[in-house]
């Protein structure tokens, strides 16, 4: 549309979704670190979108992880509001889909470490049963393409946008596989790993890791369904370690 819009102004939300037709919305808790600002804006724009009649709306979603949990995990603020907004937008009477992003295989450029001896180590705050689902992020328009073309049969549905689930020991067997790195992982004590992180965000990091050997990134649910509808072209780790194998830590 070529127009900007305050996500905490509704008249100015009104004004840009207009005659829209179809509206993707991804909120962005890490812009400001508040779970209220973000769900303020998903509610803003979900009120803006049935004020103007839009017929799909696909909403950027996420699990309640202290639902998931029950309680457990309960300071991952990032995953959680999304899932208040996901929940708001089911109730408004706005017809919508959820796409919810995987693990991004862009966070494991900076996972895995190069020694001294030439070869690589990934240092996680999990054992081997955590699964990841990796997710290429310029993957995100295939799915939202295919929600778009599929609109009458994912309304109401959770498209989980990953390529498959992936254990830190598979990560780094196809990790050396396809680049010819020696890579290994290993299990470190949860303090050792947040003293990595900085200390406002270290606790959250490490719950949405335990989440991964827990409940699970998408509460047990499989990725059949998504892939699916998507068919071929979803990328694999080995494809996307192979293309960008300059980038890991070297």
């Amino acid at each position: 549309m070529g127009q900007g819009a305050d996500l905490l102004s509704i008249d100015s939300i009104n004004s840009v979704l207009k005659d829209a037709h179809t509206v993707f919305l991804v909120t962005n808790y890490w812009e400001t670190v508040s779970r209220d600002i973000e769900t303020t804006q998903g509610k803003n724009v979900t009120e803006a979108a049935k004020n103007a009649g839009v017929s799909h709306l696909i909403f950027s979603s996420l699990i309640d992880v202290t639902e998931a949990s029950k309680g457990a995990l309960p300071n991952v603020p990032h995953f959680d509001g999304k899932a208040e907004i996901e929940k708001y937008i089911r109730n408004s009477g706005v017809p919508a889909t959820f796409v919810m992003p995987g693990y991004s295989m862009t966070n494991l450029f900076s996972s895995f470490q190069k020694t001294a001896d030439g070869s690589y180590q990934m240092f996680l705050p999990v054992g081997d049963n955590a699964r990841f689902p990796l997710f290429d992020v310029e993957d995100t328009g295939k799915f939202v393409t295919a929600v778009i073309k599929n609109r009458d049969t994912v309304l109401g549905k959770n498209i989980k946008e990953a390529a498959d689930y992936y254990s830190p020991s598979r990560i780094v067997a196809e990790f050396t596989e396809v680049t010819g790195k020696p890579a290994s992982w290993a299990q470190i004590p949860d303090d050792q790993w947040k003293g990595f992180l900085p200390p406002a965000v270290a606790q959250e990091y490490l719950e949405n890791f335990k989440l991964l050997e827990a409940a699970g990134y998408y509460a047990g649910a499989g990725l059949k369904e998504s892939l699916d509808l998507v068919g071929d072209g979803v990328t694999s780790w080995k494809e996307f370690a192979t293309r960008h194998a300059s980038k890991f830590n070297s």
